[in-house]
């Protein structure tokens, strides 16, 4: 089993969430914070497997509640719903082809922000929602689609640089037999 891509997506997850909450310069800019975790969500829908869907769904989704003004763990369902109808049917996606990634990435970050919203609402909690938060929608929604490409464009070259490649199979069959000694006439 090669831990190499888990690990990656792991790890970028949680720098990605440590990220988007130490640096606000985007937030100051743009009115609202670009979250890369739903873009992570496709990313890992498309080429891993369900353990590791399954643990950035968790992980991702308490590492940026916890920094976050959320309550802890109301992150995990949305990014998992996000990312685990992709899963199913990862046979039939043109998995690189960017506009792929690109409509893909924009479903998952307009999907997860409005599931936490809705979660947030049907089980009492109070956020502050107005016209603002449209905006902030449009913006997440926006950020999430360019930086889909750009992730499967990332991990791509980092399992290139990183990671080891196949062995690709041997040119005759292993069932075959092999007759040693002459040829007789």
């Amino acid at each position: 089993m090669n831990l190499f891509q888990p690990i990656l997506i792991l790890g970028f997850a949680f720098f990605v969430v440590f990220a988007e909450a130490t640096l606000t310069g985007p937030r100051d800019w743009l009115g609202a914070q670009i979250d890369l975790l739903p873009a992570l969500m496709v990313y890992a829908a498309l080429n891993a497997d369900i353990i590791t869907l399954s643990l950035l769904a968790v992980l991702g989704g308490l590492w940026f509640d916890s920094l976050s003004a959320n309550p802890l763990g109301i992150t995990i369902l949305p990014l998992f719903l996000a990312g685990f109808p992709i899963y199913l049917r990862r046979e039939l996606i043109l998995r690189t082809a960017p506009f792929a990634q690109l409509v893909l990435g924009a479903a998952a970050s307009a999907a997860v922000p409005t599931m936490v919203l809705l979660l947030m609402l049907n089980l009492g909690w109070q956020p502050m929602v107005g016209w603002d938060t449209l905006w902030q929608v449009a913006v997440v929604t926006a950020g999430g689609a360019a930086a889909t490409p750009l992730l499967f464009g990332l991990f791509d070259w980092c399992g290139g640089a990183l990671g080891y490649k196949e062995e690709p199979e041997m040119g005759f069959r292993p069932d075959r037999e092999i007759r040693h000694g002459r040829l007789l006439k």
